[in-house]
């Protein structure tokens, strides 16, 4: 079976094709507006433009399938008015045009029971599963040991963007998707009973997506500036995701480049580490201008 997995230009949307057509989003955040209006924020509800841009895809790809990768709500750890009304409503129109499956996020609580009546969807394991060869869950847990033998595993949850920022200390941050892959050796000393050797089937070395937020609400974290510990979910924390050997895409497609390299890129960098590299070259200046009157004072000796 050939499985491929591609981004849609322009969208925080992937579209994966094995057995049946998948069209995957991920952390939509029905009901924020709400959360947004509790803090002093008045936003009119967005679901209808929400709708309006999934079905825009849905009627592009044509998909047997939605797959929703968590946090589909958005209020923890109750359910709002505007959840109760909205959720069900939005999953129902969905429905109306493919299966739609899923994968709780930690923002997910009580989604069993916003679910519409009589219509297909299914909600999976907060830990993930494996659909038609392709692994999926949220990423606010350790996967389920399942989706290492899977050729592709598709997470979400840190909504992955890159700050750039110019010399005037302005800067702007754009979503991107991460490529990535696992580190054997973490996941095997957190898996201890299975077996994840190289020869072992139950593990693939899956090349990992990391899905950028399709609500431009939610903010993200700008990849480029953080280290593990910046990172939501074990697995992005432990460093069982090979974070810095990732290779780093805009939604337009463009290539940045492997991580690490774009971390050392001044327009990357974070305020912390640019002030240490200002710091440093203007240490560097003292320094050598220290040495300059050193060997003036010694040749005016001699």
């Amino acid at each position: 079976m050939t499985i491929t997995v591609e981004p849609v230009v322009n969208e925080p949307a992937l579209v994966v094709n094995s057995n049946t057509k998948a069209l995957v989003l991920a952390d939509i955040h029905l009901g924020i507006e709400w959360d947004l209006y509790r803090s002093g924020f008045s936003i009119p509800s967005q679901i209808e433009q929400r709708l309006e841009r999934i079905m825009a895809l849905v009627e592009q790809e044509g998909p047997d399938r939605i797959v929703l990768l968590g946090d589909v709500k958005h209020n923890v750890p109750q359910v709002s008015w505007q959840e109760r009304d909205e959720i069900p409503y939005f999953l129902e129109t969905l429905a109306e045009n493919a299966t739609v499956d899923i994968f709780p996020g930690n923002h997910d609580g009580g989604i069993e029971f916003l679910l519409p009546p009589d219509s297909d969807v299914n909600v999976y394991p907060a830990r993930g599963d494996v659909i038609d060869g392709v692994g999926y869950f949220h990423g606010h847990t350790w996967p389920s040991v399942e989706l290492l033998s899977a050729e592709h595993v598709i997470v979400a949850h840190n909504h992955p963007t890159v700050r750039f920022t110019d010399s005037m200390g302005y800067s702007v941050v754009e979503q991107v998707w991460i490529r990535a892959r696992f580190e054997r050796e973490v996941l095997a000393g957190h898996f201890k009973s299975a077996d994840l050797s190289e020869e072992s089937d139950a593990w693939s070395d899956p090349n990992v997506v990391v899905v950028p937020a399709f609500n431009e609400l939610c903010g993200g974290v700008a990849f480029n500036e953080s280290m593990l510990d910046d990172l939501l979910g074990p697995i992005f924390s432990s460093g069982a995701l090979d974070i810095d050997h990732s290779d780093v895409y805009m939604l337009d497609g463009t290539y940045l480049g492997m991580l690490k390299n774009i971390r050392k890129l001044e327009e990357t960098q974070s305020d912390r580490s640019r002030s240490k590299v200002g710091r440093s070259k203007r240490d560097n200046k003292k320094s050598r201008a220290s040495r300059s009157k050193q060997k003036t004072s010694t040749e005016a000796r001699k």
